[in-house]
């Protein structure tokens, strides 16, 4: 994180001529398990990663809110909370913070200006949310300069809203609540449907290792529709509210009246809940066997019941799994045709992780990965006041 300190330390006193008296952080995140669980009301067992987006800031005494993009050549970005802050088609990077702003002013809190620099190393368009993580920075930056009485989960309601409303894009709430509340060798069991969450500790020298397949994602948001309405005939035929509510016992009852595609989309949803359930009792156990097991189980229902995956995916699971055994688990992770895959494993297997993969994945498939090696780690913070 020191390199990004020193990059938006730099580029706040470059463009503006003082220094900002308080940095910030937010990390992205990976989901261990429970995929495509989130829009049936189910659960999802995410950790923060550390890759972060990264914030230097102070206060204005006026009502403006200057922006410095790090990342975007320094580009900038300028506003007055006292008007009406308006959406920018040129900016899209801005329009992130200015939605966040925007709703925490909606919700009644009292903001004054600010001059903000930002920069991030979470990989962009590899499904770790380096969006959300902007967003709740941003939202823990105002918390930080001006005293806010928020909790951690409203900032990550906040920056939901904001990607919902402003940005618009659809999202879930994952993604910004375990960048908001996330904590050091712990998992986040998260309900979708109360926004309860529930710690998990981690066993303390985990690698996560995250493998970008870098299989460009086609038809995502059609077939993503889809698999939705899948779902929600699914969940009308078994008379529930969501799947959430249904078990294999009403599935098989009921099992005669779904289209085969129907059944095979609501026998993913119903097990994967299970299964994220039972995922976080095993990491909390330090029983990475089973761990593995539940994670293998999560990738063939994707492959086979949910149909998500594609081949390269398919080979670079198989690749590492050859290589972990049952010292961990891996699986696809996020919302499938491409993305990323993610696995956990001792330390001492990734370099030969590494290595099976190098030398086998672009011979198979053709594409060559991105490998990123992770930590669980804290959520959102001040780093420190200068």
């Amino acid at each position: 994180m020191k390199e990004l300190i020193d990059a938006v330390t730099g580029s706040f006193e470059q463009v503006l001529n003082y220094a900002p008296t308080h940095i910030i952080q937010a990390p992205g995140r990976v989901n261990l398990i429970g995929e495509h669980t989130d829009y049936n009301d189910g659960f999802v067992l995410p950790c923060a990663i550390n890759y972060n987006t990264v914030v230097a800031a102070a206060k204005r005494d006026d009502s403006i809110i200057r922006l410095i993009s790090v990342d975007y050549d320094n580009a900038t970005d300028e506003f007055d909370i006292e008007q009406e802050i308006e959406f920018i088609e040129d900016k899209m990077w801005a329009n992130y913070i200015r939605g966040v702003v925007k709703y925490l002013m909606k919700r009644g809190y009292t903001l004054g200006g600010a001059d903000i620099s930002v920069s991030g190393n979470v990989p962009q368009g590899a499904g770790l949310s380096s969006s959300a993580a902007l967003e709740v920075v941003i939202g823990q930056t105002f918390k930080e300069l001006f005293n806010l009485d928020i909790s951690q989960s409203e900032i990550a309601l906040n920056g939901q809203q904001a990607e919902n409303e402003f940005v618009g894009c659809n999202c879930g709430i994952m993604d910004q609540m375990i960048s908001a509340v996330g904590k050091e060798n712990h998992a986040m069991l998260l309900d979708c449907r109360s926004l309860e969450t529930q710690l998990v500790s981690m066993p303390e020298d985990l690698a996560v290792v995250i493998i970008n397949s870098n299989k460009k994602r086609g038809l995502v948001d059609s077939e993503y529709n889809t698999r939705r309405e899948q779902c929600e005939e699914a969940a009308r035929i078994m008379g529930v509210k969501a799947l959430r509510d249904a078990d294999m016992a009403l599935f098989d009852s009921k099992f005669s009246l779904m289209s085969e595609a129907t059944a095979k989309r609501a026998r993913h949803v119903i097990t994967e809940n299970e299964r994220t359930v039972e995922a976080a009792k095993a990491l909390a156990d330090r029983d990475m066997t089973r761990m593995g097991e539940l994670m293998a189980q999560s990738h063939a229902s994707m492959r086979d019941d949910f149909e998500i995956t594609v081949p390269a995916i398919d080979t670079l699971v198989e690749i590492v799994k050859a290589v972990i055994g049952d010292q961990g688990g891996v699986r696809m992770t996020g919302g499938g045709f491409g993305g990323c895959i993610v696995s956990l494993m001792p330390p001492a297997l990734v370099d030969d992780v590494k290595a099976a993969v190098e030398a086998q994945y672009q011979a198979a498939t053709g594409l060559k990965e991105s490998i990123y090696v992770c930590q669980a780690k804290d959520g959102a913070g001040l780093v420190k006041e200068i």
